[in-house]
């Protein structure tokens, strides 16, 4: 008889954006004509920046051409577009990341899920609460929690670390031990940053207690303060302790293009059970040369045209857009009931907490019925997140004012 990983009975019913897309079709089944605005998904709106666009036409071209023609490329990426992320986005920056230390890929979420094919099963593992969800399902599939604890809405071997506005949705310090721990600036959901003092005392953390922090950077376009850092490497010795994870999908719009990268330096070791020590470096790119396959040649190429001068200029203005629609989001719920709102600066979501102490999915639910509107509900990413809710950015501005016009319609003070 054929067995099953049963690791997979253990996750909870439903994927969150899985679920919001069967909420909102059951009411589009019984209300056909209604037009409906969606502020849920972190998915872009507006089409590629047209460097991006002219690239992957002349690489199509290419292909076509005996002399240029490409088939398997390096599962690690072309070092062309390596060493263009290693100087502008992060030796520009102070930070010492060579190009052999960048890992071309298909997308964050898979490599956040796909790092844990290279650490073992007896790590302690620390995420925060709320979190983006991928972190939390991928180590239920992979064996790395106990059950989930009905009661709290939480796996038994995982240590939640909780961000709520008491400590500014920025996690503390545990006071226990732990070998993995996700870190996401600026934050998914709630759109917090950290600034280098809090980021060094992790460091430290993890340095003192010989653990890897795993740093989604997936967001870092969007930082407008000059003060944040943008990379984990920005602070000594983050070389020696950190996983960082990037992507072209939020700031150069490639959600339907796929392209982002990880960055494992060379000096990141860890250890054998028999106490033996071992690169990670060397156990990504064997993990990455056996499962992986590399990203189009044409798909890189559009991505090498975010360095471009004029890819720069059409990528900030693309992350200008959707943060001035953050702007007009938080600008107009703080002139209605729903005005308790946070991120949105530093990021391109707003997380508010649910108004008259109702649960996030019946706000889910009410916004959906009364301003046809969908959000995301804070439960969805933990059981700290319940009595928030996500608002996206990543919209058109004519669907943004006008959803900002519905909810100043039906929450007016």
């Amino acid at each position: 008889m054929v067995s099953i990983n049963e690791n997979y009975l253990k996750l909870k019913a439903g994927y969150l954006f899985p679920e919001i897309t069967k909420r909102v079709n059951t009411f589009l089944v019984a209300n056909s004509n209604t037009e409906l605005i969606k502020l849920g998904i972190g998915d872009v709106t507006e089409p590629l920046p047209e460097a991006c666009i002219k690239a992957m036409k002349n690489a199509v071209e290419d292909m076509g051409d005996h002399s240029k023609f490409k088939g398997y490329g390096p599962e690690q990426g072309y070092q062309w577009l390596r060493e263009k992320i290693a100087y502008y986005d992060f030796q520009l920056r102070g930070c010492d990341i060579d190009a052999s230390e960048i890992f071309i890929s298909d997308g964050s979420k898979c490599d956040t899920g796909n790092i844990l094919d290279i650490f073992g099963k007896n790590n302690k593992i620390a995420i925060t609460d709320p979190v983006y969800p991928v972190y939390v399902d991928t180590n239920v599939m992979a064996g790395n929690t106990g059950p989930i604890n009905v009661e709290n809405n939480r796996y038994d071997d995982l240590i939640y670390l909780p961000i709520k506005a008491e400590n500014n949705f920025v996690a503390n310090i545990p006071d226990v031990k732990v070998d993995l721990i996700y870190l996401c600036f600026p934050n998914n959901p709630t759109g917090a940053v950290a600034n280098k003092e809090y980021l060094k005392s992790w460091v430290d953390y993890a340095q003192a207690n010989n653990s890897i922090i795993l740093f989604d950077a997936a967001y870092e376009a969007f930082i407008t303060e000059e003060t944040i850092p943008h990379s984990i490497y920005e602070i000594e010795g983050a070389k020696n302790c950190a996983i960082e994870f990037r992507s072209f999908s939020k700031n150069a719009g490639f959600t339907g293009t796929r392209c982002a990268f990880t960055v494992v330096p060379k000096t990141l070791i860890a250890n054998t059970a028999n106490g033996s020590t071992v690169e990670l470096w060397k156990m990504w790119n064997r993990r990455q040369s056996t499962k992986f396959n590399g990203v189009s040649y044409i798909i890189q190429r559009g991505a090498e045209a975010v360095y471009s001068e004029e890819g720069k200029i059409q990528v900030n203005n693309l992350v200008k857009f959707y943060l001035e629609n953050a702007r007009i989001i938080r600008k107009q719920l703080n002139t209605t009931k729903l005005d308790k709102v946070y991120g949105g600066i530093n990021s391109p979501y707003i997380w508010l907490k649910t108004p008259e102490n109702i649960s996030s999915w019946e706000f889910f639910d009410e916004l959906l019925r009364t301003v046809n509107i969908v959000g995301t509900p804070g439960s969805g990413f933990g059981s700290s997140g319940e009595g928030y809710f996500r608002i996206s950015a990543f919209n058109s501005r004519e669907n943004v004012e006008e959803a900002m016009k519905r909810i100043k319609k039906h929450y007016k003070v």
